[in-house]
C-alpha cells in the first residue's frame, strides 16, 4: 500500500492513546498494519493486556479516528489481544523486564498529582527511615525534570563508573542515583516522551543497584511519562501517593491513585505531609492546609492511610542541607512520623508482596 494514501490514517491514530496512559498506540508499537481499500480502511492492532474494556475503547477511538479522515467512508479496526505474562498485573501495555534490577526485592513509587506538596522530601526521610530499621534501601531520583535527591543528600560529585556500571552513592544508609549528578547544575532538560522513557530506563538497568528489601522511586509530579516508564519496565510492589490536606492536592492525588490503578498497581496508601503547624514559641497547633484531607481521602478511595507528616521549618532546612530531619533530629517528633509512616509502608508492601510472591535474596 502507497505509504502517502496512508500516511493520513496514521496520523490520525497517533491521535489515540491507551486508556490511563499518556502515549498513543503508533508509538507504542500497538499497530501492526494500516491499509486503504476504496474508501475502506483497514487497522491491524495487537495489544498486550488483560483488561478487555481497554481493548474496546481502542477499537472504538481508532474506528471514530479513521472515519474522520478525509475520503475514509467505513473502517475495520482488528484488534488481537495478547494476555500479559503470567504473574504479571494484568494491564500494562507492555512486558516488563524485572532483569533490569534482578537483586531489588520490591519497587516502591511515590508520586503526587500536583507539584508543591513536599514528595521528594517525605521520599527521602521515608528511605532513610526505612534503612533505619534495618532494610536495604535505594532512592532512584526518576524526576527527570526537577530531580531533587542530589540536594537532599548533600551529593555535589559525579558518579563513578566501573567497566560499564554506574556505582550509586551511599548517603545515611542509603544508595542513591539521580540524572541530577550526570547533568550539568541548572541545565533544563528538554525532553520528548522517547527520551524521558530512555533515561530511566538506564537509570535502573545501567547502575549497580545491588541487593535491596526496597527501591524507593521518587517520581514527578503528575501521570506522564516518567510514570508509564517505571510501569512498564518493572513490576511495582506498591505506589505510594503524598497530597496536602487541602481540597486542591486532594483532587490531584485521587487522579494520581486512579492511574496506578489503571495500570494495576497496588497503592499502598496516602501520605499526608504539611498536615500541621506547631509554633516553635507559643506552641500553639495550626491546621495550615486543613485537617484529615488525607485521611478522608484514603477512606473514600479505599486505601490505607499511612500516616500524616507535620509542617515545620527544620525539615526544610535538612532537605536544603542535606541531611534529612531523621538523620539531623533522629529523636525529634517529626522523625518519629517518618517512622511511623516508614513502618506503615513496610507492612502494606510486605502484603503485597505476599499476594504476588516474588523471589527471595540471601
Amino acid at each position: 500500500m502507497n505509504q502517502e494514501l496512508t500516511q493520513p490514517l496514521w496520523d490520525a491514530l497517533r491521535g489515540v492513546r491507551f486508556p490511563g496512559m499518556s502515549r498513543d498506540i503508533v508509538s507504542f508499537g500497538f499497530v501492526k498494519t494500516v491499509r486503504l481499500v476504496e474508501g475502506r480502511a483497514e487497522v491491524d492492532i495487537q495489544l498486550t493486556t488483560g483488561n478487555p474494556e481497554a481493548a474496546a475503547q481502542i477499537r472504538a477511538d481508532a474506528e471514530r479516528a479513521c472515519l474522520a479522515v478525509p475520503g475514509v467512508e467505513s473502517a475495520a479496526v482488528e484488534v488481537r489481544v495478547q494476555a500479559p505474562p503470567a504473574g504479571q498485573p494484568g494491564s500494562q501495555p507492555t512486558a516488563q523486564n524485572p532483569d533490569l534490577i534482578p537483586e531489588v526485592r520490591a519497587v516502591v513509587a511515590v508520586a503526587s498529582g500536583k507539584g508543591g506538596v513536599g514528595k521528594s522530601t517525605v521520599t527521602a526521610n521515608l528511605a532513610v527511615s526505612l534503612a533505619k530499621l534495618g532494610h536495604r534501601v535505594g532512592v532512584l531520583d526518576a524526576d527527570i525534570y526537577g530531580p531533587s535527591m542530589p540536594m537532599m543528600f548533600g551529593i555535589h560529585e559525579r558518579p563513578m563508573v566501573v567497566g560499564d556500571r554506574i556505582l550509586p552513592f551511599e548517603r545515611h544508609g542509603v544508595k542513591v542515583m539521580s540524572l541530577g549528578v550526570i547533568l550539568e547544575t541548572d541545565t533544563p532538560v528538554i525532553w520528548r516522551g522517547p527520551m524521558v522513557m530512555k533515561a530511566i530506563e538506564q537509570l535502573l538497568g545501567d547502575v549497580e543497584w545491588g541487593a535491596l528489601d526496597y527501591l524507593v522511586v521518587d517520581l514527578p509530579p503528575g501521570t506522564g511519562d516518567a510514570q508509564l516508564t517505571v510501569t512498564q519496565k518493572i513490576p511495582l510492589a506498591a505506589a505510594v501517593i503524598v497530597t496536602t490536606p487541602q481540597d486542591v492536592a486532594l483532587i490531584d492525588a485521587r487522579k494520581g491513585l486512579a492511574m496506578f490503578r489503571k495500570v494495576s498497581v497496588p497503592v499502598a496508601g496516602i501520605i499526608e505531609n504539611m498536615a500541621t503547624f506547631v509554633c516553635p514559641h507559643c506552641g500553639k497547633e495550626t491546621d495550615v492546609f486543613k485537617r484529615g484531607g488525607g485521611e478522608r481521602t484514603a477512606e473514600l478511595l479505599g486505601c490505607p492511610f499511612l500516616g500524616s507528616i507535620p509542617l515545620d521549618p527544620a525539615i526544610v532546612v535538612g532537605g536544603d542541607a542535606g541531611v534529612p530531619i531523621v538523620v539531623s533530629q533522629p529523636e525529634s517528633a517529626h522523625a518519629a512520623a517518618f517512622r511511623r509512616v516508614a513502618e506503615a509502608v513496610a507492612a502494606e508492601v510486605e502484603k503485597q508482596l505476599a499476594q504476588r510472591p516474588r523471589m527471595t535474596i540471601v
